[in-house]
């Protein structure tokens, strides 16, 4: 038989149907309300390629040597050509299309390539899933012989060939179901996604599902308490767009939601009841959290849903992203993330608001601080209020319950610096310096922006810390995700986290908390005491992570940040220091200076540190690589030995990392802070414009893809340490593109553990469907 119906499959049937046919026979069996769909069997597939004699020509044309770039595209494109060209055989092309008209006639349909090895180990970027969507008719035919091209994708022949697979033992089955006129869909996680707490987790927008799982929308979020049935948590989020069927075209298309549904709540409560009622059954059927993905039609029969519509599952599979070390209790911290609270007290009033910086709420007292003269008045619990923070002002920042700044956005300072101490956090609040007073008691919420009069409930950080898991269980990821430390002081909690490494360690935060420039300081203290600063703070994070890769960034401090300390009245003043005399361009201008950050680094391999790796900023040509490979051997670094590479800030290095590689780098490590604002022109401090700064913008992207490719040939590893590595939605991009690392701020690598683990099973089971 060409097809086998949902009926007859069940879970043992994995070889024969793949994974994602199987799960949606078990549903079948188990009385779950699951659209009626056909699978065509991976018996099918090995019969057309047999019958038809292409079989012997399809696998010697991939047999090619998968590191040849052109060999492999072209192996690719005539498999694909192969496939797609050829004729189903007319017994198969028959059973196939009788299949279809039982659904329905003319009907709409959705046709998805199912893994028949789903179990293969490690297969990240091995292939390609084909997902159509509103299929009718004859193209039915064509959209099943696309699936089974599938298998060939460029990623796919590479995975194989490296793992040393046969393609001729590989199959692929497809599942043909019929659509569902979603009007509203999305995906739903039985128990907690991060530490399996028995809570069922939402999320919902209108028009059909693709939307929801692509990112293309943000969804409305819902958390419920499965022992209550409480909601505990409800976020209404803004829905610009949809995915719906174009009623001329039959295709699937991007509508904009229509103005007075953008804000409005999608799903009834007696909808989000009948969506948790199947997340139970769902995981007691298969004795594990599932996660769900689900469509509700719009027929008016209420049928397990309430007044408007019927629940369809369209598919589920087991939550892989559970950590063993962490709690299922969902207590005061979740994943090691801190809760906020929506409560206030009765007095309170939102006075200001800003970006949310730094999740978490605190209460304290105002201290306004105008200069570093000013620390001292800051007491254990107060509130900074400044116009923006500075590394001299660190310190104060660990006593303080809450930081609030004038100025800034979600990459400067006090933000980063705020997320690596756990201190709630608001910034760009405009005129907090003038609207706030000493001594006035206020709330932040680091989360929302706000900043309320009064004393509200606020986040016991004393409990959060005791309950954080303490170096919790990683989940397992081919791309390597690491952590960015600012401070010595946070290495510990950073290597709570679990990291693989930390990914940027900032040479300029220790610098510049000595209070003097680098030559003030050497003056009065002498060159060996400002190397065994370097060397302290390095060894600290270099200890605490061994034997883990610490990458520890040269000195790069724009001179307005010099300039404030003493000995600052000798630094240039430049109109915009963030295009002037920083990073390489001033480590080589001042060799004097940069050969004692060096001798750091050639000492702290003396002391065993080899996990310390050198990381040059700012680099925009392989001049400047030259030159400072150079400065290091004639500083008694063995450039062979020792792992050194540069950042990636401006789209001179991305197009020029060739030449680069070339030089002798090891690694070449994305700056996405600089690389958005010098290819967009926008300034990433100035909240006038922080509207305009988008990692994510396809110029950005696009540099970051081309220099992967570029580096993957030269066999240069490739890395994030910007702050687009915590964005789940780059982590997606970057794990598709083949970076070999990514490294997220502290709050942030738990989240982006979960999404790469996600992502690159994502690819696994896509490799062989």
């Amino acid at each position: 038989m060409a097809v086998l119906w949902l009926d007859d499959v069940r879970a043992d049937d994995l070889s024969t149907v793949g994974g994602k046919a199987a799960s949606l026979g078990e549903m079948t069996a188990a009385d779950l309300p699951v659209p009626p769909a056909f699978v065509v069997t991976a018996d099918t597939y090995r019969a057309f390629i047999e019958e038809t004699g292409i079989d012997e020509e399809l696998f010697e044309a991939v047999d090619v040597d998968a590191d040849d770039s052109a060999d492999l595209a072209g192996a690719a494109d005539h498999a694909k050509e192969l496939i797609e060209g050829t004729e189903i055989p007319a017994d198969i092309r028959e059973e196939i299309m009788a299949a279809y008209e039982r659904i329905g006639d003319n009907a709409s349909v959705a046709v998805r390539s199912s893994a028949t090895a789903e179990d293969l180990p490690d297969a990240s970027f091995a292939g390609q899933q084909e997902t159509f969507l509103n299929v009718t008719g004859e193209d039915l035919l064509n959209r099943v012989r696309e699936c089974w091209a599938s298998l060939f994708t460029q990623r796919a022949i590479y995975y194989r060939q490296e793992q040393g697979f046969d393609h001729a033992d590989v199959d692929i089955a497809v599942v043909v179901q019929q659509m569902v006129d979603a009007e509203k869909s999305g995906v739903m996680f039985t128990s907690h996604p991060s530490t399996g707490a028995p809570v069922v987790t939402v999320e919902a927008a209108w028009g059909l599902g693709e939307a929801v799982v692509s990112g293309a929308v943000t969804p409305d979020n819902y958390v419920v308490d499965r022992a209550t049935g409480e909601v505990t948590d409800r976020t209404v989020a803004t829905k610009k767009i949809m995915h719906v069927r174009d009623e001329e075209t039959g295709e699937t298309v991007e509508r904009p939601v229509p103005a007075d549904r953008q804000d409005e709540e999608v799903l009834t409560e007696a909808e989000l009841e009948a969506l948790c009622s199947l997340g139970e059954d769902l995981e007691a059927h298969y004795g594990e959290p599932q996660d769900v993905e689900w469509a509700i039609a719009d027929d008016g029969s209420g049928a397990g849903a309430g007044p408007d519509g019927t629940v369809y599952l369209l598919q589920s599979r087991p939550i892989t992203t559970i950590s063993d070390g962490t709690s299922a209790q969902g207590s005061v911290a979740d994943g090691g993330a801190v809760e906020t609270k929506d409560g206030q007290g009765d007095d309170s009033e939102v006075v200001l608001s800003g970006l949310g910086a730094s999740p978490g709420r605190a209460s304290g007292d105002v201290r306004i601080v105008n200069s570093v003269d000013e620390l001292d008045r800051v007491q254990q619990g107060d509130v900074i209020v400044a116009a923006m923070t500075t590394p001299d002002m660190v310190p104060a920042m660990k006593r303080a319950s809450g930081i609030v700044t004038d100025e800034g956005g979600m990459t400067s300072h006090a933000a980063i610096v705020s997320r690596e101490l756990g201190v709630p956090a608001v910034v760009g609040a405009e005129s907090a310096t003038e609207q706030l007073d000493n001594g006035q008691t206020v709330t932040i919420d680091g989360e929302k922006g706000s900043i309320e009069t009064g004393a509200a409930e606020t986040d016991d950080h004393d409990a959060i810390e005791e309950v954080r898991p303490q170096n919790p269980v990683k989940p397992m990821t081919a791309t390597e995700v690491k952590v960015n430390v600012s401070i010595p002081d946070a290495a510990e909690r950073a290597a709570a986290t679990g990291a693989d490494g930390v990914g940027l360690l900032r040479l300029e935060h220790m610098v510049l908390s000595l209070g003097k420039t680098p030559e003030r300081y050497i003056a009065d203290e002498g060159e060996a005491a400002y190397i065994q600063q370097i060397v302290d703070g390095v060894e600290r994070v270099a200890d605490e992570f061994y034997p883990r890769p610490v990458r520890v960034r040269t000195l790069d401090a724009p001179t307005d940040e010099f300039r404030q300390l003493e000995g600052g009245d000798d630094e240039p003043t430049e109109h915009n220091p963030m295009l002037g005399y920083r990073g390489i361009r001033r480590s080589l201008d001042r060799p004097d200076v940069f050969r004692h950050e060096l001798e750091a680094f050639r000492r702290l391999y003396e002391m065993g540190y080899d996990n310390v790796e050198i990381m040059f900023p700012l680099v925009n040509d392989a001049d400047d690589v030259r030159q400072a490979r150079q400065l290091m051997e004639e500083a008694g670094i063995d450039t062979d030995r020792r792992k050194w590479g540069v950042m990636v800030e401006t789209p001179a290095s991305a197009l020029g990392v060739e030449r680069m590689a070339e030089e002798g780098i090891d690694f070449a490590s994305f700056g996405t802070n600089d690389l958005t604002q010098y290819t967009l022109a926008v300034d990433r401090n100035n909240e006038r414009v922080a509207d305009r700064f988008d990692e994510l913008h396809p110029a950005v992207v696009d540099l970051i893809e081309q220099t992967i490719a570029v580096c993957r040939e030269h066999d240069v590893d490739t890395s994030i340490c910007g702050q687009a590595g915590s964005d789940p939605e780059m982590a997606k991009k970057l794990v598709h593109a083949g970076i070999t690392s990514i490294s997220a701020n502290i709050d942030a690598v738990r989240d982006v553990q979960h999404e790469v683990k996600r992502v690159e099973q994502k690819l696994l089971l896509d490799s062989v469907r």
